[in-house]
C-alpha cells in the first residue's frame, strides 16, 4: 500500500510540475531543483545527537554566510578526514571509527551542507569542496576518506586544489558521473525537457559547471594521489560500472570489488583493508 502510495505521488508530482512550467517555466524549474538539491534526510540536532558524536569534540567553522560543523576524536599528528555522503551525516562512520582508531590517527568528520548540525537547505558538490578545503586548512590531515557523494566531493576537491599534503585517499560506493545522477531523478518525476534542460543550465549559470564534465572519471584523471576505491558488485545505488570508470583513469588506484554489502559499505573485512591501505609502511 505504501509502495503504491509513494508511485503515485511522484508519478502526480511530476505530471503537476510539467503542466506548471507550461505556464511558470521558472516556478516549475525551482521546484524540481529544490526536490533534486535538497535533502529529506540526515539533519541532526544538538538534543538528540548520535552518542559517538557527542564523544567528540565538536567546533563549527564560518564559510560565508554559513556555517558547516566539525567532529574530532583526538588522537596522534596521523590526521584523517571522514566525507560522509547525499541524506546522511558524521555519524555514519561510526562502523569504521574503531578500525581507524587502533592506528592512533586523530579522526575529524564533518557535516555536509545542509546535513547533520550543518547549515543550508541546499546542497551543492562545489559547496562541499569549499568546505573540505577549510577542513583540510584547519586540520592538515594526510588522509581523505569518503562515501558516495562524498567520495566524489573528495575527488573533486582534490582535482580542484591539488593538495600535495594529502597522502592517501579512499573512496566507498562513489558514483562517477553526475548526468547519470540528474537523469534518474528526471525519469523517475517523467519531467519534461523543459525543466530538464533548465536545470541544467542552473548549475552552468549558477555555478559555472557543465554536467557533463562533472565526472569522476575525469576528476580521478588529475589526482595524483594514491587511491583505493572500494564498490559492491550488488550496490542498488551506484553501479559498479561507476567506479570502474573511476577506476580505468586514477593512475595510482588499488580496486577493491566486495559482494553483498550493498551502498552502505559497512563490512569488517573491508575496513581491515582500507586500514591496511592507510597505514601500510611506505616503501
Amino acid at each position: 500500500m505504501k509502495k503504491t502510495a509513494l508511485y503515485l505521488y511522484i508519478k502526480f508530482l511530476g505530471l503537476g510540475l510539467n503542466l506548471l512550467s507550461f505556464a511558470f517555466p521558472k516556478k516549475a524549474t525551482k521546484i524540481a531543483y529544490g526536490l533534486f538539491s535538497e535533502p529529506r534526510a540526515g539533519k541532526l540536532n544538538n538534543e538528540q545527537l548520535p552518542e559517538i558524536l557527542q564523544q567528540a569534540q565538536s567546533e563549527k567553522i564560518s564559510y560565508e554566510d554559513s556555517f558547516f560543523q566539525t567532529y574530532t576524536w583526538k588522537g596522534n599528528d596521523t590526521i584523517i578526514l571522514l566525507v560522509h555522503g547525499w541524506e546522511s551525516n558524521a555519524s555514519r562512520w561510526e562502523k569504521l571509527l574503531p578500525f581507524l582508531k587502533k592506528s592512533g590517527s586523530t579522526i575529524v568528520a564533518i557535516d555536509a551542507p545542509a546535513h547533520g548540525l550543518s547549515s543550508g537547505k541546499e546542497f551543492s558538490i562545489p559547496q562541499y569542496a569549499a568546505f573540505i578545503h577549510l577542513a583540510v586548512q584547519k586540520f592538515n590531515p594526510d588522509y581523505l576518506i569518503g562515501h558516495s557523494i562524498g567520495g566524489q566531493t573528495c575527488l573533486y576537491y582534490q582535482s580542484m586544489y591539488q593538495n600535495k599534503a594529502i597522502k592517501k585517499m579512499v573512496i566507498l560506493g562513489t558514483p562517477s558521473d553526475f548526468t547519470i545522477i540528474l537523469s534518474n531523478f528526471i525519469k523517475l518525476l517523467r519531467l519534461n525537457t523543459t525543466i530538464a534542460k533548465n536545470i541544467e543550465n542552473h548549475y552552468l549559470n549558477h555555478f559555472k559547471l557543465d554536467i557533463h564534465q562533472f565526472s569522476s572519471q575525469l576528476f580521478a584523471k588529475k589526482v595524483d594521489t594514491k587511491g583505493f576505491i572500494a564498490h559492491d558488485t550488488l550496490d542498488p545505488v551506484v553501479k559498479i560500472a561507476e567506479a570502474k570508470k573511476i577506476a580505468s583513469t586514477w593512475k595510482d588506484a588499488i580496486f577493491y570489488e566486495t559482494n553483498g554489502l550493498g551502498h552502505s559499505m559497512h563490512d569488517n573485512q573491508l575496513y581491515h583493508k582500507v586500514s591496511d591501505f592507510l597505514f601500510e609502511k611506505e616503501s
